[in-house]
């Protein structure tokens, strides 16, 4: 892939120093009136600047497991929280608008829970600024005016809205999708559509191309890094579509997409520009074709 040239630093030293040692260790044994051959280094391993990421697979075990605490804890939490309001479990099944609000409220609250436990922990251990540390670096320019450096990436996304559109309702789906029961209701339609387009691209970016990306792509390279990542992406969304398996394929490689943006640019930002945007084309279309929410699917 083509890739920009990397900058790359050393990576351990050990070898280097070994070698030093024995260096000077012929340097005493050999005769003073004959040269001493130099020993040259052996390279180090280098690693590109974006992927000097200080945490590794252990740390995303932790982060996985700090996810699925946070899930069970703000569940408990939200079921308390129904109930202190008069409403129950069955009511997250049977009103789109309980339900929905709840689900909602749910996963921004853990959205937030997670990253802030996330950001806690690298600053503690690695003492690290998050954000930064995560990939969210400026774009370069290069020889292009920064506002039209910009300005193509949210045009790229809109374009890719538009063909992913196209592909799927040519190949289409019978199949009754879960997600099209969170839009039933226009208040929850309308908050959802704000989630996924202020704070879905931050978050899944942050997790998938800040996270995870670095670690895969040290570990086994950039090639598999943007689709290994990129799958896990559209995957994510599987139970949201489950039974369009055409939708679930285009999200893969949506995802793909976003990572290959990520690893050329060297920066989530990248990355986040396409996915703002691709979700607020999706998002734009639906207000279109609903008539501004008011034909919205009914419930089965």
């Amino acid at each position: 892939m083509p890739f920009q040239d990397e900058e790359k630093f050393p990576a351990a030293s050990a070898d280097g120093g070994q070698q030093a040692e024995q260096t000077g260790a012929n340097s005493a044994l050999a005769p003073a009136s004959e040269p001493v051959a130099e020993v040259p280094a052996r390279p180090a391993k280098l690693v590109p600047e974006d992927l000097r990421a200080p945490w590794g697979w252990l740390d995303l075990l932790l982060f996985l497991g700090i996810t699925v605490l946070a899930t069970l804890a703000l569940g408990i939490v939200l079921v308390v929280a129904l109930s202190a309001l008069g409403h129950n479990l069955m009511e997250l099944r049977t009103s789109p608008r309980v339900g929905g609000i709840a689900g909602i409220v749910y996963e921004v609250a853990l959205f937030a829970l997670v990253l802030g436990c996330i950001a806690l922990y690298l600053r503690l251990r690695y003492g690290t600024p998050f954000w930064r540390t995560v990939g969210w670096r400026p774009l370069e320019a290069g020889r292009y005016p920064e506002a039209l450096v910009y300005a193509s990436f949210i045009g790229g996304g809109f374009l890719l809205a538009f063909v992913v559109q196209l592909l799927s309702a040519y190949f289409g789906t019978n199949a009754k999708l879960p997600m099209e029961a969170l839009f039933r209701d226009r208040l929850v339609a309308l908050l959802l559509l704000l989630m996924a387009v202020l704070v879905a691209p931050v978050v899944e970016e942050t997790f998938f191309r800040g996270l995870l990306y670095p670690v895969v792509a040290r570990s086994f390279g950039r090639g598999v890094g943007i689709v290994v990542t990129g799958t896990l992406f559209g995957l994510m969304h599987a139970a949201q579509l489950w039974g369009g398996w055409t939708q679930i394929a285009l999200l893969v490689a949506v995802g793909i997409i976003l990572t290959y943006a990520r690893a050329v640019k060297r920066t989530v930002l990248a990355s986040f520009l396409l996915h703002f945007s691709y979700n607020l084309a999706i998002s734009l279309a639906f207000l279109i074709f609903s008539h501004g929410l008011r034909v919205l699917p009914k419930g089965s």
